[in-house]
């Protein structure tokens, strides 16, 4: 099983040179994966969370492509109907060959109005437009290059109903967003999946966190090991671990995240 890392690609403080030593620092510890999120326009229900500046997801990976050598560059989530789905087969497409195919789409439907409403997309259609976008990518794909359609993998977040059938018909891999362990065991058993890259918390905690809603990545250090285990028995791949909690103040101390991967990295002895 791999590991990756949620990058903050947004607020205070974030400049192409942090943007360049969260790059470095996650691949030099080792970690397969760096993923960063989507918005395009942040209105007030975005920026509460993800203030900016807001560096675009295609636009970041194609630049820390040419500033890291061999981790997996990825979107955790592109909020699909926001952009025209010709051109994300075109922007992923690019960005895969320029990376020398270490790019992974993650894909989701969207949860802020204000921005589906700046944009001009129904709000309420926009589970039945990333279908079709979807759609549309497969067959944009499947004439164009066979490479590209072997080497773009589709991650489909969400863990509701739709997203699980969406997952099913055009995903690779199910890629829930900060779960209970307990929560992805079930849907696990409930569905047959194409594949498992769950993005989990990492919150480290000097006491053991005895929440029964605890969502996995949240605790000690033997806490946080221990999920990523029982995820390993649960078939994941890759799992991404998101050091953001929320607060924009965090994003001015990328020190305290650092210092958490660091201890995942060191402590970490996946079972051959």
């Amino acid at each position: 099983m791999k590991l990756g890392v949620n990058v903050p690609n947004f607020g205070p403080g974030t400049d192409p040179g942090v943007l360049r030593d969260w790059a470095r620092i996650t691949e030099g510890l080792g970690y397969d994966l760096l993923m960063v999120s989507d918005h395009v326009v942040v209105t007030p229900d975005v920026a509460e969370r993800y203030p900016e500046p807001f560096y675009e997801p295609f636009t970041t990976l194609s630049w820390l492509a040419g500033v890291t050598t061999g981790v997996r560059l990825g979107t955790t989530v592109l909020i699909l109907p926001y952009r025209n789905p010709l051109l994300v087969a075109r922007m992923a497409t690019n960005l895969s060959r320029l990376s020398g195919g270490r790019f992974v789409l993650g894909v989701g439907v969207g949860w802020a109005r204000q921005e589906f409403d700046a944009l001009g997309v129904p709000f309420t259609a926009r589970g039945r437009l990333t279908d079709e976008y979807l759609a549309t990518l497969r067959d944009a794909w499947r004439t164009g290059s066979e490479d590209d359609a072997a080497t773009i993998p589709v991650w489909v977040g969400g863990h509701s109903a739709a997203a699980i059938r969406r997952t099913v018909r055009f995903g690779d891999a199910w890629h829930p967003l900060r779960l209970p362990l307990a929560r992805m065991r079930t849907v696990l058993a409930d569905h047959s999946l194409p594949g498992f890259a769950p993005r989990i918390a990492l919150q480290l905690t000097e006491a053991p966190v005895d929440d029964p809603e605890r969502i996995a990545g949240v605790g000690t250090i033997e806490q946080i090991l221990d999920d990523l285990d029982q995820l390993r028995l649960l078939g994941a791949d890759t799992v991404v671990l998101d050091p953001y909690h929320g607060d924009p103040k965090e994003i001015r101390r990328p020190e305290t995240a650092w210092r958490a991967l660091t201890e995942v990295a060191t402590h970490w002895r996946p079972a051959s």
